[in-house]
């Protein structure tokens, strides 16, 4: 019987045994871990506890999907139920009915992410980072160097400190969740942290940008998404509010649209410049159903406008993503109204009424701000942007690309 200390070097440097036969290696830690290895080179560990007369082997997992420390942190916890009278029947049970980071992510999302208003971004955040490394894990055998890894190697792949920081936040609350409802005793987000500085950024479409991206936008072959990209630069709204806009929540006469739920938890007065309302009365005649921007999915409205931002960026020869040098992002269209706001001479104040930033500083100052201030200082802004882009003249309404087919 072989008794070497589990390590990472250890187990990868155990011989294989011929084809057909297996072996058995028991870590020195804990001599109830054991590890067999096949002639194939597969290494699987497992909680070894004697059943009456016969041995009970509980499967943890494959080497090296399974590290040393998950497994030994793993049988721990098995061996400690057994010390409390559970029987080898009930820990393989109990391991077996855990889920998955996966199953229970979808858990989370029916019992709480899709209340939330950035749900949709959660949920390609958990696809395009924590699905493939971890979602086929069950919760306990997830650690904190597991983690550490994952928001490591975003940053080798280049993401940003703000995106690495999303993803943990995202991770955090995923396992918060599963703490509150009983599926975990400790967090293995919890102090792990995100290397680098958060550096704000100040991208906005320039004036020498304008022309060009006007004369792109005027060329996307879709009048859907040449519209709700029109209304992100003239609104300054949020892409998942934009997204859902409704019918019911626009008061076209009056030239606002109220937003009942937004990122920052609450509701917003968007003031509709004179171009966002004709774009908003053309799509009034040529839409049925109660989104301004409907889509096929199960929540009626349109979800990603990524690839018609990049088509028309493209078009423009304006560069797209937050990873490419000076690149321009949807989020950049609402960063450019608040920029040509100041431009044009709006106060911080009027800015964050406008743009419904929450800050404990000025939220006493909000409250305080009507409406009107804020529309003369959207109207003046947008009517900035249109006369760079070579589209307006000082005291005219705009008139925009005709529609065509969708």
């Amino acid at each position: 019987m072989m008794k070497i200390r589990f390590t990472k070097t250890s187990v990868q440097g155990i011989a294989l045994p011929e084809q057909g036969k297996r072996l058995t290696a028991y870590d020195t830690e804990i001599p109830k871990l054991a590890l067999r290895v096949t002639g194939s080179g597969t290494k699987t560990f497992y909680v070894v506890k004697r059943a009456g007369a016969s041995m009970a082997w509980l499967k943890l997992g494959t080497f090296p999907d399974m590290t040393v420390e998950q497994a030994r942190i793993e049988a721990q916890k098995i061996l400690a139920g057994f010390a409390a009278g559970a029987n080898p029947a009930q820990a393989r049970r109990a391991l077996k009915e855990e889920p998955t980071l996966t199953e229970f992510f979808t858990e989370y999302g029916d019992r709480h992410g899709s209340k939330l208003t950035v749900w949709r971004d959660m949920q390609q955040r958990f696809r395009d980072y924590l699905q493939k490394p971890l979602g086929g894990r069950k919760l306990t055998t997830i650690t904190r160097v597991m983690i550490g890894k994952v928001l490591s190697d975003a940053e080798k792949a280049g993401r940003a400190v703000a995106t690495r920081k999303l993803i943990r936040a995202l991770a955090s609350g995923v396992f918060g969740k599963a703490i509150e409802w009983g599926y975990l005793n400790a967090n293995p987000v919890q102090g792990v942290k995100v290397a680098g500085r958060t550096v704000s950024r100040d991208r906005f479409l320039q004036a020498d940008e304008l022309p060009r991206f006007f004369a792109s936008l005027a060329e996307e072959p879709s009048d859907t998404m040449r519209d709700f990209i029109l209304l992100a630069l003239l609104t300054g709204a949020r892409r998942a509010n934009l997204c859902a806009m409704n019918w019911r929540e626009i008061d076209v006469e009056a030239g606002t649209w109220r937003i009942p739920t937004t990122k920052n938890g609450e509701p917003q007065n968007v003031t509709l410049c004179p171009e966002a309302v004709t774009i908003i009365k053309a799509r009034r005649e040529a839409a049925a159903g109660a989104f301004v921007f409907p889509g096929p999915g199960a929540s009626g409205h349109m979800v990603e406008p990524k690839k018609a931002v990049m088509r028309v960026m493209a078009r423009a020869g304006i560069p797209y993503g937050r990873n490419e040098p000076n690149g321009v992002t949807l989020h950049d269209l609402r960063r450019t109204l608040g920029s040509w706001q100041a431009r044009t001479g709006a106060s911080l104040a009027i800015i964050g009424k406008s743009l419904n930033h929450k800050s404990q500083q000025a939220t006493a100052i909000y409250a305080r701000l009507d409406l009107d201030p804020v529309r003369a200082s959207v109207n003046t802004a947008t009517s900035a942007m249109l006369e760079a882009a070579g589209l307006k003249s000082a005291a005219d309404v705009v008139e925009l690309p005709k529609r065509g087919a969708v």
